[in-house]
């Protein structure tokens, strides 16, 4: 029974598609006609969860995707309207065996954050802890599944209709997407990501960072309940002050909590981005939302690390030759001219070692441009990177901005305090 009904909400998910795909060609037709990654990034907003997940995806994928398109999705933000919480304490209701009462003391029906995927309702517990509940919206599981192999299908078909394409491998992307998202989709392994990294920060005796804890009792794939941090967000300066007289030592505090679990953790923090790095009332360092993790195998972890090294002492040959390592490729590659478009990026990267003080806070859009242009001159030269080097790439240029606000004097390259490359 339940096969057929989601066989139903199957195909009703796929005629709402083609019509909202429909309603734009028409509209198209009819004279709106905005460049094509806008429209695309408004077909997709139309067409609800998975496709802002997707466009989510390509604004962080830029070896995947061409520069205007990750440019446009940098405006495709996670955030739609709350759903009534009588629908999310229903789905409560449904997955947790024991009465809510005997659970949860109180629960804020005015939630804390909702996105495309999980709505977080703050609560306190029978027994008094403070804690934040992150609950999955209904349907949103099988409206992925739908969507995907909606995508998966089309993107054969296109493969073989015009097999240029397929040295883009569009339906090898689409796979991916969809393990990133069924990921995020199961709280129970969020839940161990966290336990993970608890256990981590354990291991290496680190008593300045934290993450939240589980509550394995309230937890199901669809429900997450953890301890509610109290803090302030790591850009926060002023706010920071008042529970810390060294915002750079917190910042210190940040980077090597993060570049230790590169080699000692078996996975990384994907999403450093300001709101999942906290500074607690007592002056930790809080790291949240542990839904994107990224894991690097130990050579290319190795090339990476060499990468960085010659990146400090503006050795570009090795630069060149790092990222050969780390990229794919069928080519053959001439690491000197590669050497010296990089040499001609160096302005961009030397940023990571500014000379002058950093006025302003840098924006999202400009840390993927740093990025993109990184990979674009790798791509010129016919090298392809696996996205875990571009997330991985990408949290080190949100700790370079981190610096530029907490502390603009700091050298992260030569820094003793700095844990970077062990």
């Amino acid at each position: 029974m339940a096969m057929v009904v989601n066989g139903v909400k199957g195909a009703l998910r796929i005629g709402q598609t083609l019509s909202v795909l429909g309603r734009t060609g028409v509209n198209w037709l009819r004279g709106d006609r905005p460049p094509a990654p806008r429209l695309l990034r408004q077909t997709f907003e139309n067409l609800g969860a998975t496709y802002i997940k997707l466009g989510q995806f390509i604004a962080s994928s830029p070896t995947f995707f061409p520069a205007s398109y990750v440019e446009e999705f940098q405006h495709c933000l996670d955030r739609t309207p709350a759903l009534p919480f009588g629908v999310m304490k229903r789905i409560l209701r449904e997955e947790l065996t024991l009465p809510l009462e005997s659970i949860y003391a109180e629960i804020d029906p005015v939630p804390l954050a909702s996105a495309s995927i999980a709505q977080v309702h703050a609560a306190r517990l029978v027994t008094g802890e403070d804690v934040v509940i992150k609950i999955q919206k209904p349907g949103v599981e099988n409206i992925l599944l739908t969507d995907l192999n909606f995508l998966y299908a089309s993107s054969r078909i296109l493969e073989t209709l015009a097999p240029k394409l397929s040295w883009t491998s569009l339906s090898g992307i689409v796979e991916e997407i969809q393990r990133t998202m069924m990921e995020e989709c199961d709280f129970i392994q969020e839940a161990n990501n966290l336990k993970v990294f608890r256990q981590f920060l354990l291991d290496t005796h680190n008593e300045d960072a934290a993450v939240p804890q589980v509550y394995e009792a309230c937890s199901t794939r669809r429900v997450l309940t953890m301890e509610r941090f109290h803090g302030v967000p790591l850009t926060d300066l002023e706010s920071i002050r008042a529970v810390s007289n060294d915002p750079e030592r917190t910042l210190i505090t940040a980077m090597n909590t993060w570049f230790s679990s590169l080699t000692q953790c078996e996975f990384f923090h994907a999403d450093v981005h300001a709101g999942n790095l906290m500074v607690l009332r007592d002056g930790r360092v809080g790291f949240i939302d542990f839904g994107i993790v990224g894991r690097i195998a130990p050579d290319t972890w190795q090339a990476v690390s060499d990468f960085i090294s010659t990146v400090m002492v503006g050795n570009f040959e090795g630069m060149a030759d790092a990222m050969v390592r780390i990229g794919v490729t069928d080519a053959a590659i001439d690491t000197g001219q590669l050497a010296n478009d990089l040499r001609r990026l160096y302005q961009q990267m030397d940023r990571m070692t500014p000379d002058t003080p950093y006025i302003g806070e840098e924006t999202e859009d400009e840390v993927n441009s740093i990025l993109m242009d990184m990979v674009k001159i790798g791509e010129q030269h016919g090298l392809h990177f696996p996205r875990e080097f571009a997330l991985l790439i990408k949290q080190f240029l949100y700790f370079d901005r981190y610096v530029h606000i907490l502390a603009p004097e700091m050298d992260v390259f030569m820094d003793e305090r700095l844990n970077m490359l062990h």
